[in-house]
Formats: C-alpha cells, sequence, structure tokens
C-alpha cells in the first residue's frame, strides 16, 4: 500500500455528512471547531470565509471550493460585509438537518447557496497530515470545463448520491468524500512550495517505502537499518535523507505513530495496557507506559478512563 493511502485508512474518515446552506444576504454562518475535514462548494452567489484568530480573508466566487482539514473555528459571511448582523452557528444542522436545504436571514433575490460536507476523523491519527497542510486549500472554477477530470467527475458522483436516498449510500458518500480529500493533497502536494515536509516524503521517490511500511506494520521491530533495506538506501544515506524532509529521525517518528495508533486502541478497544503495548511494538508495558506518560501526560489508564468519561 502507497503512503498516503495508508494514511489515509489511519485517520478513520468517516460517517460524511451534508447540508446545503440556502443564505440570504447579508447573513453570517459561524463554524466551531470539532474533530473533522470540512468542505464548502460555493454553487451559487458569493461568500468570504473568514477564521476568527487571524485576519486572512478566502473570497469564493460561485464555482468554487475550499476545504478545511482540520474544521478549524471560521465564518462564512454572504456577502462580504464589515459588520456582522444577522449570524447562525451551522454545527448542530448537521445533524438535525443532515442531507437537507436550511434558509437563513429573510427571504430576498440575493442568495448564496452552498453545498457543506463534513467528515469525521481521528484528530490524534490525523496529526501529521493536519499540521503540514494549511488551514485551507481553495480551488477554483470547479464547476467548469476547465477544473481537473477528477473533480469533475468526482462532482458529479457526488450530487447523483446526494439526491437519491439509495442502498449503501452513507459508504458511497464516505468513499466519494475521501477521494476529493486525497486529490485536494496531492494536488498541494504536487504545488507546495517547500520540499523538505512530511507530505513531500509520502510522494518521494525512495522515502515513501519507509513510511508505508512503519505505517503498514508499525509492530514491526524496524531500525534505521531495516527501513533504509525498505528503500533500498544505505543506512547513513537514509537516516540523513529522512530526518532532512520529515523533519525528524526515522525512529522518533515511529516512536510517535506507534504512540497515536496507541492511544486509539486505548479510546476504542476493549485490549489491555500490556496488550495494547504488544499491538503497537514495545515488549516492555513498563518502557510503553513510560513513553506514553512522556507524550500525552497521562497514563495509558488515566487516559483510557479519561475518554471513557467523555463518552
Amino acid at each position: 500500500m502507497d503512503a498516503l493511502s495508508k494514511i489515509f485508512d489511519d485517520i478513520h474518515l468517516a460517517r460524511s455528512e451534508y447540508i446545503y446552506l440556502n443564505v440570504f444576504h447579508p447573513h453570517v454562518l459561524g463554524y466551531q471547531h470539532e474533530p473533522s475535514m470540512l468542505a464548502y462548494i460555493l454553487l451559487h452567489g458569493q461568500a468570504e470565509l473568514g477564521f476568527k484568530d487571524t485576519a486572512e480573508r478566502i473570497c469564493m466566487q460561485q464555482g468554487d471550493l475550499v476545504l478545511l482539514p482540520s474544521a478549524k473555528a471560521h465564518y462564512l459571511s454572504c456577502p462580504a460585509q464589515d459588520q456582522f448582523t444577522n449570524h447562525s452557528d451551522i454545527n448542530s444542522y448537521f445533524h438535525s438537518h443532515a442531507q437537507q436545504s436550511i434558509d437563513f436571514g429573510v427571504e430576498q433575490p440575493q442568495r448564496s447557496f452552498i453545498l457543506a460536507i463534513r467528515s469525521k476523523i481521528d484528530i490524534q491519527m490525523a496529526k501529521p497530515l493536519i499540521a503540514s497542510l494549511p488551514d485551507h486549500l481553495h480551488i477554483q472554477h470547479i464547476l467548469s470545463d476547465s477544473a481537473p477530470e477528477w473533480l469533475q467527475i468526482g462532482l458529479q458522483f457526488l450530487a447523483v448520491e446526494t439526491q437519491h436516498v439509495r442502498p449503501g449510500r452513507d459508504r458511497i458518500l464516505d468513499h466519494l468524500v475521501s477521494i476529493l480529500l486525497i486529490e485536494c493533497v496531492r494536488d498541494f502536494i504536487l504545488n507546495a512550495p517547500h520540499a523538505s515536509s512530511w507530505l513531500n516524503a509520502l510522494s518521494h521517490p525512495e522515502l515513501s517505502s519507509a513510511l508505508a511500511a512503519i505505517h503498514e506494520r508499525p509492530e514491526h521491530n524496524w531500525t534505521v537499518e531495516s527501513l533504509a533495506e525498505q528503500c533500498h538506501m544505505s543506512r547513513s544515506k537514509f537516516a540523513q535523507l529522512f530526518a532532512q524532509v520529515v523533519g525528524e529521525p526515522p525512529l522518533a517518528y515511529l516512536q510517535q505513530h506507534r504512540l497515536r495508533l496507541a492511544a486509539r486502541y486505548l479510546r476504542e478497544s476493549i485490549l489491555s495496557v500490556q496488550q495494547t503495548a504488544h499491538r503497537v511494538g514495545y515488549s516492555s508495558e513498563t518502557a510503553f507506559s513510560q513513553s506514553f506518560k512522556k507524550q500525552f501526560e497521562l497514563t495509558p489508564s488515566q487516559y483510557r478512563q479519561q475518554h471513557q468519561q467523555k463518552i
């Protein structure tokens, strides 16, 4: 399995939801951060997307797509304006009005019509991906003939699936959204201004083999030598290149991935702490517990208990 595919397996992109936002001008939609990926497709009108902690603004025109990899808290102003008078938070609508069209504001001719798509993710497993991506990815004119073929085909399938209730639709929608997100990430990697990053390592002709191996078999007793063999490189050259591109040594990256995976098992499975330690490649429960506490500031048992209290 290639590295990027395995990364998307790891983050558990699932439970895709969508709503249509029919926004009469002027009106502002707010979104509070939740562990998810979020995409807006502006089907009609105009909008300005802004983040609550920065001055950056993204002007959206009809046919634009904006992907928010970590669904950072933001607002959509329809149209752009200095004073926000009418405001609605939309988080809850993904549950209460799933697959529906919701009207906002007082009905009038000027309006914006937006398809909002949200997919839940495992925020711990997604950390390397989220940290490597900007707060937003803006793709313009996705509804035009000049748009990438993958995007045109994906949106056509998405339109069909969102307009008809058919068996297996939820799984189809999850896969379609996954493809949309993967292609957006691919496009970003191809046009990324910096060659030295974790994202670039995913498509690196040599390093991607090591990353795929780590994510495919994290429990394996990997060494720098054995990872170098996966890339058909010498130990010293591999270690130097990995640290240069990824930003940390190979075994440090392996440990971080194992601990993120262990956190998932503690949250979602009934494995004991010892079983969890062995599942992610630790032969010693004590060594695992020490590493886990250093990373999460909680023992594995405390982490599990804290998570269960939140459920």
